[in-house]
């Protein structure tokens, strides 16, 4: 019985890892398909980031003007950027929701400075 379980176990990991099903690498995706634009800080400074008017998706408010399903459907679909059709990709939607949770781990805090004349 032991055997059967100790065999068990590690075919079930072989078969986890072999199909995915541990869930897509967000960051991994993120960095093979949308580092280009955005950069790897989200702030889409980049060359052609800049070209095409990225947003900065280190900052609340652009993640607060869509939802999660339009933010899906923009990189499923694609955009029109001046004139031109950008994202569109044919990746797994899995691979899309890791790639979307990993950009909105990129966001900033922006707390405001305590004022250090009020306690005075």
């Amino acid at each position: 019985m032991k055997s059967i379980l100790l065999l068990t176990i590690p075919a079930a990991l072989v078969f986890a890892v072999a199909t995915n099903s541990f869930g897509a690498d967000g960051k991994a995706v993120y960095t093979a398909n949308c580092v280009k634009c955005h950069g790897a800080d989200g702030k889409g400074q980049t060359k052609m980031g800049k070209r095409l008017e990225i947003r900065d998706f280190t900052k609340a408010e652009t993640w607060n003007s869509f939802d999660d399903d339009e933010a899906f459907k923009a990189v499923k679909d694609g955009i029109t950027r001046n004139g031109e059709k950008v994202m569109g990709y044919k990746m797994p939607d899995d691979d899309i929701k890791a790639s979307i949770a990993y950009m909105k781990s990129l966001q900033t805090t922006n707390a405001p400075a305590a004022d250090s004349t009020a306690a005075k």
